[in-house]
């Protein structure tokens, strides 16, 4: 089919400032670099990806993109998707695993995503699967660390009030008697009904996340997120074989194997695949799959807009997290009935570009091709 292979591929880096101030236990959100791609096919179908940084790096991936991976794409059939992730993959074998890497092949592969199911007339969650049309949403648009205990509950009355399902809450307060004093306050104000997630962004030590999920027990939480760094398995498993809420890991991993590796040795029990940071909707969807093998939950780390279809496209996709991202330089929004993410009808990703606004963020881009 002549007609899919690719002709032109056109870069974007557009930067975006957050709507509200975002801060954790280890860093401040002040930035999100977004490298984007768009692949247009020679009879004129197209797709568009992206993927993100919170402030550092971006320049780096589309470095990678425009220099090394964009170019073996001209003249590559777009519907071959599993063999061009594989070959970009390797051809990458210096720079793999990590970020920068698995942030650049995510924008390409969403992209040939977008095209595939353009073509095709489908939407992205129901060409990935279609396990379900409807998953329950939280929000972390709000529940900050450096909110007040009483800002902390205003906001979680009020998303309840919204109609979500449930909150989540930064923990890693120097002392552990402000964290549980915060998620107290919270938990009272919400009732029993209303689930709680807490976010340590990797800040404990071994010691330090059990202590702290230890004095988090009484608060029916729905997970504890991040408690270690990334790289700690050992430290995970033994947290995990202790703690009396699940475990979740996910957005600092950037490969399948690692999942693998975490569910094997029973390390997390919440599976927070991002697709940007796995490298796209192809490893997404492997790891989404693996972990229903091992019986374990997917709750996607952000990207909202894409992660509703792929939550809805797999049976264990469990919950999306409302955090908007994409309003600046989209103008399709998440859908949302009674408590739950509704995935775009759609063809494609079901993310309406406004390319004029892209264009004003746009701090760098390139073409390769026609």
């Amino acid at each position: 089919m002549t007609g899919t292979r690719v002709e032109r591929v056109e870069l974007w880096q557009v930067d975006l400032a957050p709507l509200v101030p975002r801060s954790d236990a280890i860093q401040s959100f002040v930035r999100q670099e977004t490298p984007m791609v768009r692949v247009t096919c020679a009879d004129g179908v197209q797709g568009v990806g992206y993927a993100y940084t919170i402030g550092t790096g971006g320049s780096s991936v589309l470095a990678l993109l425009r220099d090394h991976l964009a170019p073996r794409l001209i003249g590559r059939d777009s519907l071959e998707i599993e063999r061009l992730w594989k070959e970009l993959f390797f051809a990458t074998h210096a720079t793999a695993v990590g970020a920068i890497t698995s942030l650049a092949l995510a924008a390409i592969d969403t992209a040939l995503w977008d095209a595939r199911c353009r073509r095709f007339g489908l939407p992205l969650w129901k060409a990935a699967g279609g396990a379900q049309p409807r998953v329950p949403v939280y929000t972390t648009e709000g529940g900050w660390l450096h909110h007040p205990p009483q800002q902390l509950v205003d906001e979680s009355l009020a998303a309840q009030a919204a109609g979500f399902r449930g909150t989540k809450v930064k923990v890693g307060k120097p002392s552990i008697g402000e964290d549980v004093a915060r998620l107290s306050a919270v938990r009272e104000a919400v009732g029993g009904a209303f689930e709680v997630m807490v976010d340590a962004n990797q800040a404990f030590t071994v010691g330090e996340a059990r202590r702290r999920a230890h004095a988090f027990a009484g608060l029916s939480l729905a997970w504890f997120e991040e408690p270690l760094p990334a790289e700690d398995i050992a430290g995970h498993a033994e947290l995990a074989a202790v703690a009396t809420m699940p475990v979740a890991v996910g957005e600092s991993l950037y490969h399948p194997s690692h999942f693998r590796e975490y569910l094997e040795r029973r390390a997390c029990t919440i599976v927070q695949v991002d697709c940007a940071r796995v490298g796209g909707i192809t490893p997404w969807l492997k790891v989404a799959h693996l972990a229903e093998a091992f019986n374990a939950a997917v709750c996607p780390h952000f990207l909202m807009e894409l992660h509703v279809s792929l939550a809805a496209a797999v049976p264990n996709g469990a919950w999306v997290e409302y955090i908007p991202q994409l309003d600046p330089i989209a103008t399709s929004r998440l859908a949302m009935a009674d408590g739950h993410a509704i995935p775009p009808e759609s063809p494609g990703l079901g993310i309406e570009w406004d390319h004029a606004a892209i264009e004003r963020a746009c701090v760098a881009r390139a073409t390769l091709g026609k």
